[in-house]
């Protein structure tokens, strides 16, 4: 059996050692050294603002998708199927098992299109509102207590940060209307 170890990555930069090189090699030009500090901060607060909704949804049965897929309905009435596709980037297979079940236990509902009959629109129910507000309500008050700590400068520092992390070659429809400059949700 091979041993496993592990080494502080910030060891090198102590001993004079470059640590512009990842796992594969170094890093290509132009792209400075390995910015583990952001990696892992980054890492470590995805846990924790997700691990606040995790507890409340595990009382459901439900999981992250489930979260994911309810306030993306929450936020925009009458997301077509197809285009909350795109904005979670999974498969239908993987959608279809988790609205199957929020659908049954009526934390959203389904319309077909008004023009075509073959969309299926979503909607949240007053159930699915008062889970997505119970689970955001979690996640701002941490938001606010991290802001807290930075001025409103920090702040549009922060959103401007989480914006570019965002791949934009491919924006989806709801990524769009986000994004969209004067949209009062940019801010939110």
């Amino acid at each position: 059996m091979t041993d496993i170890n592990f080494s502080n990555p910030s060891a090198g930069r102590d001993s004079g050692e470059s640590s512009g090189s990842s796992a594969s090699g170094p890093l290509p030009s132009g792209f400075g050294e390995t910015r583990w500090d952001i990696i892992e901060l980054l890492f470590f607060a995805y846990r924790d603002f997700v691990g606040d909704a995790d507890q409340e949804l595990e009382a459901f049965g439900f999981g992250r998708a489930h979260h994911r897929v309810l306030h993306f309905v929450h936020r925009y009435p009458g997301l077509k199927v197809a285009d909350l596709l795109d904005v979670l980037r999974i498969t239908k297979q993987s959608l279809g098992r988790v609205l199957k079940q929020l659908l049954d236990e009526g934390y959203i509902l389904q319309r077909t299109g008004n023009n075509d009959r073959r969309q299926r629109l979503l909607f949240a129910t007053a159930k699915g509102e008062a889970l997505v507000a119970k689970l955001a309500g979690l996640q701002t008050d941490r938001i606010n207590r991290a802001l807290r700590e930075i001025s409103p400068a920090g702040a549009d520092a922060v959103r401007a940060f989480l914006r570019a992390m965002i791949d934009h070659d491919d924006p989806d429809k709801v990524l769009e209307i986000i994004l969209k400059p004067g949209n009062p949700t940019a801010k939110e």
